[in-house]
Order: structure tokens, then C-alpha cells, then sequence
């Protein structure tokens, strides 16, 4: 029982093996220019919109330093209302305890 070599491979192995590979043809693709037209507009697209993004970042960053300084000013007139208020509650409470003791006795 002996193998002989052409038995070893199939024989579609041995058809490939011995013709030639096709050149490649010079096919243009004819969407080509259309998707080179498509990404260039479409890269226009996108740097339009982000410029209008940034451009909208800017004033959102514009407006919260205004909304910062406000609230700073508010918390500040806060402060001094709250120190107001409680200078005269001062006074008013060493006003009654002055008059209590001054009815007690």
C-alpha cells in the first residue's frame, strides 16, 4: 500500500497551483468622486457646527461669570442684611432685658 504523492493533495490544489493569478484590471470606481465630494462637505458640516458649538460655549461661559458675579453681590447684601438684623435684635433684646429688670425691681 503505497501513497503516492499526487494523492496526498486534492486535485483542485494542483488546478490553482498551475494557472496564472489575473492581473488586476484597471477599473475606476465610479463613486469615487462623489465620496470625495461627500467627506469634504461633510468635513464642512463639522466644522461649522463646531465652531457654532464653541461660539455657544463662549456665551454660556460669558453668562455664568455674570450669574457669578450676581450671586456674589446677592450673598454679600445677604451678609449685611443678616449682620443688620441681628445688631438690632441686639439692641432690641438689651433694651427688653434693661426694662425687665428695671419692672422687676
Amino acid at each position: 500500500m503505497c501513497i503516492c504523492p499526487t494523492d496526498w493533495i486534492p486535485s483542485h490544489n494542483l488546478q490553482v497551483s498551475s494557472q496564472k493569478r489575473p492581473k488586476w484590471s484597471r477599473v475606476r470606481i465610479h463613486n469615487l468622486p462623489r465620496r470625495k465630494q461627500r467627506k469634504e462637505t461633510m468635513d464642512k458640516d463639522m466644522k461649522l457646527k463646531n465652531l457654532k458649538l464653541y461660539m455657544e460655549n463662549i456665551s454660556i461661559i460669558e453668562e455664568n461669570e455674570k450669574l457669578r458675579k450676581k450671586a456674589t453681590l446677592l450673598h454679600q447684601e445677604n451678609l449685611a442684611l443678616i449682620s443688620e438684623f441681628q445688631n438690632r435684635f441686639s439692641k432690641h433684646d438689651r433694651l427688653n432685658k434693661d426694662e425687665s429688670k428695671n419692672t422687676v425691681h
